[in-house]
């Protein structure tokens, strides 16, 4: 999609904004005590004492959802800084802020108790109450029809769920051809699942994991990424790509977790095929690129193939899927939120148009850049270590054909990223444009997206690996 609409003032600096002028500091507050209380907690929570329990075993604080609510409470709060500063520079935004701030706050709250939730069924509610909350927040965006998009954001993410919900009932009937009361809560569901794997079992998780990863962008049931993430403003593609990829994430290791003990060698074809196809899909659509926000959609289409690949693996590669998953986050972020301020200078998606972007907006190129390197694996950055472990579990699984077309695929899309990207930041502009000044504001979390890429892939704290090593552990990780 090219030649979107303007959204007019959405880059005006100086005009007097209106609306409710509390909304941006609230929804800062709200996210910095969340990220205060998610670190709190970490801190004084010993690993040995999880999992803890809440509500009547509703919800469980155990390493994986530490992991992920410390994961996105840090991603949200440098988006919510972003929201603010660009409601208070846009006139145009202003009067929207107060509705956009509560649904991002909704989207926040379900998020959190999504990531928590002890149930199947309750995290199915919670994810698909985090895509009711998106929907309104895409149909916002500059696209020609921002409300169409917003609508088949809507219908793919119904379909995906439904997908799980039938996975779910499959299950139920294969325990109740075997006479097994199943329990959808997680620390009891292995316990509760039929000895042995029939037919409906099988069919179940199959269904399962396609429906959940087709949340994840995952081919074949991929093409609303894409069109989603470069149609909604560029703090909801944040948002959804930073943020909601994580819950549908941790729904995929639940699954995993609970049918450890199984007979899952179904499942990591599936997954294998859905990687290595995702990822053919995101190479030729980068090759094709001329839209830099498009160009970062299919980068994450490419992200989920590496995730889907590095789960069929299974341990060998469980660390590294994980580092990989949290890489992943921070980059999105800091890729789209400096999508964001190219927007509002630029006007424009159009990569062609943004020649010479280091010229103008030095810090933000910069930014820019890094977040491209990061994103292609570089070193010193988490996502290369990350993709590093990932080959080697592939290797010593023996599947040389996933190692061969992951490197294949990788290399092309470093190339065509390449190709569109670096004449975009350092190329000969088309017109020549007086260098922009950037607030610091802004820049303060992009900054602590980079420093967290850094000490990924350069040393990960003592606690964070440890927490790192027990969630791969939980999946059958070393």
């Amino acid at each position: 999609m090219s030649g979107p609409v303007v959204n007019p003032g959405a880059g005006s600096e100086g005009a007097r904004p209106v609306g409710v002028p509390w909304a941006g500091p609230v929804l800062v507050g709200a996210a910095l005590m969340a990220f205060a209380a998610t670190v709190i907690v970490f801190a004084r929570t010993p690993l040995a004492e999880l999992p803890l329990y809440f509500v009547h075993r509703w919800f469980v604080l155990d390493a994986t959802a530490m992991l992920f609510l410390l994961v996105i409470n840090s991603v949200f709060l440098g988006i919510s800084v972003y929201m603010s500063s660009l409601a208070s520079r846009s006139p145009a935004l202003a009067p929207k802020m107060k509705a956009r701030a509560l649904l991002t706050l909704a989207f926040m709250a379900a998020m959190n108790l999504g990531v928590m939730a002890n149930h199947l069924l309750l995290l199915w509610a919670f994810i698909e109450l985090t895509a009711v909350c998106a929907a309104p927040l895409v149909a916002q965006g500059e696209a020609l029809r921002p409300r169409r998009v917003a609508w088949h954001y809507l219908l793919y993410s119904s379909i995906s769920l439904a997908l799980t919900f039938l996975g779910i009932l499959c299950l139920t009937r294969s325990a109740q051809l075997q006479g097994v009361v199943l329990d959808f809560a997680f620390d009891e569901m292995a316990l509760s699942l039929p000895t042995a794997a029939d037919g409906w079992q099988r069919l179940g998780l199959a269904l399962m994991l396609f429906g959940l990863g087709s949340k994840l962008g995952l081919a074949p049931l991929y093409s609303w990424l894409p069109e989603t993430y470069e149609a909604a403003p560029t703090s909801t593609s944040a948002l959804l790509a930073a943020v909601q990829f994580n819950i549908s994430i941790v729904a995929v290791l639940r699954v995993l977790q609970v049918f450890r003990g199984q007979d899952t060698g179904f499942v990591s074809h599936e997954l294998l095929i859905m990687g290595c196809l995702s990822l053919v899909i995101a190479a030729v659509q980068v090759m094709a690129a001329r839209n830099y926000k498009r160009l970062i959609a299919y980068a994450c289409v490419s992200s989920s193939g590496v995730i889907a690949i590095g789960l069929s693996v299974g341990k060998a590669a469980a660390y590294g899927v994980l580092l990989y998953v949290v890489s992943a986050a921070f980059v999105k972020a800091l890729l789209f939120l400096t999508a964001g301020r190219l927007r509002a200078v630029y006007r424009t998606n159009e990569s062609r148009a943004l020649a010479g972007v280091i010229r103008v907006l030095p810090f933000s190129g910069a930014l820019f850049a890094v977040g491209t390197f990061a994103l292609l694996g570089f070193p010193p950055f988490g996502s290369f270590m990350a993709e590093m472990l990932i080959l080697s579990g592939i290797v010593q699984a023996g599947n040389l054909i996933a190692f061969t077309l992951m490197c294949t695929m990788l290399t092309i899309i470093f190339v065509a990223t390449g190709r569109s990207i670096f004449p975009m930041l350092w190329g000969e502009p088309l017109e020549q444009r007086p260098p922009v000044r950037e607030p610091w504001f802004t820049a303060l979390p992009k900054l602590g997206f980079v420093l967290v890429l850094v000490l990924l892939g350069v040393y990960t704290p003592a606690p964070i690996a440890q927490l790192l090593v027990q969630v791969a552990q939980s999946i059958g990780g070393p």
